[in-house]
């Protein structure tokens, strides 16, 4: 069960509502994981979603390298609802079984190229470090230039946010699906 309410559209107001189906209409098709705890806030979700279509589809990214960075920061954040949406999505783009089974044990692939072997470094080292080191960083503006590497860092940052925002609100997986890593306890804090 989720701790935050998630309504649908009959419950929302004309700004939810407004979001909402520019949501409906654009690349997803539909609200799912985080917007849907974002809707409670109208301009927050406009905007969240506004930002999540640029890192997602319109980069200089191709659509691979996005998905093994989503899928990393996803396994780093330990978010089943963003490990699942993302392993469907990286599956129909035809990211190979080996990768995605790779990232879900973050080791990597022996089939990744070796702009995606770039992106799955930055991408960990982002993720575990909070930071890239050097030689990290440089082998990654050396291959794919700045810009990219902006985009890049921005892509595992609006991840960690998404993460955080299905986790803190226990945004459910849909019915049957059961989470593809074991889930750290909840523990009473004082």
């Amino acid at each position: 069960m989720p701790r935050i309410n998630l309504p649908d559209p009959s419950q929302m107001n004309e700004d939810q509502l407004r979001v909402y189906n520019k949501v409906v209409s654009g690349p997803r098709g539909k609200v799912q994981g985080p917007l849907r705890a974002a809707i409670h806030n109208a301009e927050l979700a406009d905007r969240w979603q506004a930002l999540g279509e640029l890192l997602r589809y319109k980069t200089s990214l191709p659509p691979r390298s996005s998905e093994i960075a989503i899928l990393i920061t996803a396994k780093s954040c330990q978010s089943p609802f963003e490990w699942y949406a993302h392993r469907i999505e990286a599956e129909r783009i035809g990211l190979e079984a080996d990768i995605i089974e790779g990232i879900l044990h973050l080791r990597k692939s022996k089939l990744l190229t070796d702009a995606e072997s770039i992106v799955f470094d930055f991408s960990l080292e982002l993720n575990q470090i909070k930071s890239v080191s050097d030689f990290i960083y440089k082998k990654a503006v050396d291959y794919f230039a700045e810009k990219t590497v902006v985009e890049l860092t921005a892509l595992v940052g609006y991840y960690t946010m998404v993460a955080m925002t299905l986790n803190a609100h226990e945004i459910p997986l849909p019915e049957g699906v059961k989470s593809a890593f074991e889930l750290p306890q909840h523990g009473a804090r004082a």
